[in-house]
């Protein structure tokens, strides 16, 4: 098995499984926030919707809503494409977000497309090795301070953005298949500090 088919196994394989956490999501349960004072998506001061952020992170960042995550990993997948193989034009605040479910699932398959177009479209296991753009340095990104540079927009080995956005899927994938289970249990969840009889 060659290193491209190697990644795209486990490309579609993670995909696949986050895929699965996400039947079935509701417009409600996408945008349902377990905590007060939560990151979610929202309509701005200028009446186009965005995901919270703030540059640098709090520390401890706020919880995220299932919205936050899902579109996180959206435009993730969007933005890798568009800096190793596209324009490297493209930034987060151009994105608006979505504010419905299906709407930011269309978004997820997009940029899951883009990025296995990307994969299977290089001649061979030695294209993975070859240096391409990311948007770690891209500017006014809309999860960056306006003007600020995050890293000078560095480049890496096409084999990182693919194992990236994997991992990424993992992750993220694991979180919302631990929300959803909270979302769907919400009723048996005590309020701190009560006991259960």
């Amino acid at each position: 098995m060659s290193r491209i088919e190697l990644l795209l196994v486990q490309m579609d394989e993670a995909y696949e499984r986050l895929s699965r956490r996400l039947e079935g999501l509701s417009d409600e349960e996408y945008l349902w926030q377990p905590l007060p004072g939560g990151w979610s998506i929202r309509r701005g001061t200028e009446g186009r919707w965005a995901a919270d952020y703030d540059f640098p992170d709090p520390i401890p960042a706020p919880f995220t809503s299932i919205a936050w995550r899902l579109l996180h990993i959206a435009d993730c997948k969007i933005m890798y494409h568009e800096y190793a193989y596209g324009a490297g034009s493209l930034t987060f605040a151009d994105l608006e977000a979505p504010r419905t479910a299906s709407s930011t699932l269309a978004r997820l398959a997009k940029g899951q497309q883009l990025l296995r177009d990307d994969l299977t479209g290089l001649a061979d296991d030695a294209a993975l090795d070859a240096d391409v753009g990311t948007n770690w340095g891209e500017q006014s990104s809309g999860q960056a301070a306006p003007g600020h540079v995050l890293d000078g927009g560095k480049k890496v080995p096409a084999w990182r953005i693919f194992w990236t956005m994997i991992e990424h899927d993992a992750w993220h994938g694991g979180e919302i298949g631990t929300m959803r289970d909270l979302y769907r249990n919400r009723s048996k969840v005590l309020p701190r500090g009560v006991a259960r009889p």
